[in-house]
């Protein structure tokens, strides 16, 4: 999923949805066999106002924290964890907890309820809101109000199994993926933060599935750098779609597609600051592509396949990160668990594979930066711990730092 993604068993065409899969890692029964929980109100004994976040930057093209510049206040900081709340072992709503932003200590801090599946998280370019997708069949977005924890509203995605989520730079839009039934969606955006009724709703009908899937599989949807395009990135179709936003009615044109080889199962698209490069994660056939893209046209240029560093095992590769100076990327392997340290080239042209770092946990499904890019977030969902490590500005290193963090089913860490 993010983004959360297709789990393993997605590519296999051995009859396993990625709820299922899901499930099964907690524990539970088939996730699309249980009925959604009612959203019950907020209970004040968990949810106690966090830290109030500082207003953010540009929302990040990668997903939340992708590419880090504000530098945080002093004192603790919020993180938020995504999870799944259906099944036995699953959470109870969207995780609450702070950190040191000069250590990287995380502490508790109690649940957001009245969300189910909250799989993916991200925040408003103001930082007064937060925002969750509802990974059920019945897909939905809601939005929390921060630094409390008002559940503002939700809306229906029109499609099944919404696995991503991002805002548009301009904070007027917000744009979803729903992996099942591989559609994308756009939502207005109030100046409460609030969403309103869904202005559009894409389903991916071409090109056919590619080896091993059953359909279209939307796995993420994002704003290039400069607000102009959004690429929605296909895992069924092997395909990246873009498309033109109508910034006054909220309606979108398809505009180009590009294709990777057959049976990479693309899953998440990150770009490099300069804007004319991106470089996709590939889980089907574990390999990573550098991309150009032209801002004019919103062109995706599909490079060569490369090694994800983690030797000739399929390990799933979840997500990319870059460093604000363009000049690390990491990936989250969540076979292998493990990331992947590459230095990036020629002005984002190129990757070079320097090395891997065990994650200390399993199955690392989404990486975030700290708002100053000094500390990575790993979600392990199986293990169910966020791992944070110090990130070292000068040659792109990485120190895992303290003990993994406890949080059930961690599929998704969003510091702020």
């Amino acid at each position: 999923m993010s983004s959360s993604g297709a789990e393993p068993s997605l590519g296999a065409g051995g009859g396993w949805t990625r709820r299922r899969f899901a499930g099964a890692l907690a524990g539970a029964a088939a996730i699309a066999t249980v009925p959604a929980p009612a959203a019950p109100r907020p209970d004040p004994a968990v949810a106690a106002p966090l830290p109030k976040a500082p207003p953010a930057g540009p929302a990040p093209s990668g997903g939340p924290s992708a590419t880090p510049s504000a530098a945080p206040g002093p004192g603790p900081r919020p993180l938020f964890v995504g999870t799944y709340t259906s099944g036995d072992s699953g959470g109870k709503g969207i995780g609450r907890a702070t950190y040191e932003a000069a250590t990287g200590t995380v502490t508790g801090g109690g649940v957001v309820t009245g969300v189910a599946n909250p799989s993916f998280l991200a925040v408003h370019p103001d930082g007064r809101t937060l925002y969750a997708v509802d990974e059920q069949p019945a897909g939905a977005v809601t939005a929390v109000r921060l630094p409390g924890t008002e559940v503002l509203g939700s809306r229906s995605t029109g499609g099944s199994g919404p696995c991503h989520l991002s805002v548009h730079p301009g904070g007027r839009w917000l744009l979803s993926a729903n992996y099942a039934s591989g559609s994308v969606a756009v939502h207005p955006l109030d100046g409460s933060g609030a969403p309103g009724e869904r202005t559009d709703l894409v389903t991916h009908t071409s090109p056919a599935p590619g080896p091993g899937q059953q359909g279209p599989h939307a796995h993420q949807f994002i704003a290039s750098p400069d607000g102009g395009h959004l690429l929605a990135v296909d895992l069924g179709t092997d395909t990246v779609y873009t498309y033109r936003l109508d910034e006054t009615r909220g309606t979108l044109t398809e505009v180009s597609r590009a294709r990777t080889r057959p049976g990479a199962g693309p899953r998440h698209l990150t770009f490099h600051p300069g804007g004319r490069y991106a470089y996709l994660a590939n889980e089907v056939d574990n390999t990573v592509t550098v991309c150009g893209y032209d801002p004019a046209t919103g062109r995706l240029t599909v490079g060569e396949p490369q090694s994800t560093g983690t030797g000739s095992g399929t390990s799933y590769p979840a997500q990319f990160l870059v460093t604000a100076n363009g000049s690390y990327a990491y990936l989250a392997n969540r076979g292998h668990n493990s990331l992947t340290r590459y230095a990036i080239e020629a002005d984002g042209a190129r990757l070079r594979l320097l090395d891997t770092v065990p994650v200390d946990g399993d199955f690392p499904r989404h990486i975030a930066f700290s708002p100053d890019g000094r500390l990575l977030f790993a979600a392990n969902q199986r293990s169910g711990t966020v791992s944070v490590f110090q990130v070292d500005t000068g040659n792109g290193e990485l120190l895992r730092v303290g003990e993994p963090f406890a949080s059930p089913v961690a599929v998704c860490a969003l510091p702020l």
